[in-house]
């Protein structure tokens, strides 16, 4: 693994923003995802306080903010905003959420969101030029309690299980059941399902029955089998 050299004032700078990025265009943001119905209170402090600009390329960064999905690269997305926050804001509400596993780390913002809400968060990623950025990133912005795992979402992270909640942010046909099994008594699964026709699931374990509830439209990139 590689090591970033920073300097500290300026890390803090590029985290504060300016102009597009500043604090006030991030107000407005909170505010569009509170319009949106997003209550959570813990949620909405952490997307007010978490730098998106930084995980765009700099020619996006004055984009950050918009409530609109952004390119990062490798065919794949930054989720817009009120995804991010509503999909945390069911996991929240879901479960116990202490240990969580997140399938799909991309550009480190969601990964960024729940570290700040959760104790333990683990997070696979199938691109590895993508897990090594935003691993960069999220140290740079002084976040340490993620384990980084450069693997297929599909199989899940056996040897780390069981996990209170799961959360996938790309969509796979059909809920992949070895992510299923992976859930402890009580946990639950936040995944997009589908095509063309993409809906949001919530999966509860009790015992060895999986309910699920569909919650709303959904609209993210498909989840791919293998490494890159």
């Amino acid at each position: 693994m590689r090591h970033v050299v920073t300097d500290p004032k300026r890390t803090a700078a590029n985290r504060q923003g300016i102009g597009m990025t500043s604090q006030r265009t991030r107000e407005r943001l909170v505010d569009q995802l509170i319009a949106l119905g997003v209550q959570d209170v813990r949620v909405l402090d952490v997307m007010r306080s978490t730098p998106r600009h930084l995980f765009l390329d700099e020619a996006l960064a004055h984009r950050a903010y918009e409530d609109k999905s952004l390119p990062i690269g490798h065919n794949q997305t930054l989720s817009r905003p009120y995804t991010v926050a509503r999909m945390s804001e069911l996991l929240l509400a879901s479960c116990a959420a202490k240990k969580v596993l997140e399938i799909g780390t991309g550009s480190g913002y969601q990964t960024s969101v729940l570290a700040q809400l959760v104790p333990r968060l683990l997070t696979m990623e199938r691109i590895e030029p993508l897990l090594d950025r935003a691993r960069d990133r999220l140290q740079q912005i002084g976040i340490h309690n993620v384990v980084y795992k450069h693997g297929d979402g599909h199989e899940g992270w056996p040897a780390r299980e069981p996990f209170d909640g799961i959360m996938v942010t790309a969509a796979p046909l059909q809920v992949p059941q070895a992510l299923q099994w992976q859930l402890s008594e009580g946990g639950c699964m936040i995944i997009p399902v589908g095509d063309n026709d993409q809906y949001l699931l919530k999966i509860t374990r009790s015992g060895n029955h999986f309910s699920k509830q569909k919650i709303e439209a959904a609209n993210f990139v498909p989840l791919v089998n293998g490494l890159l």
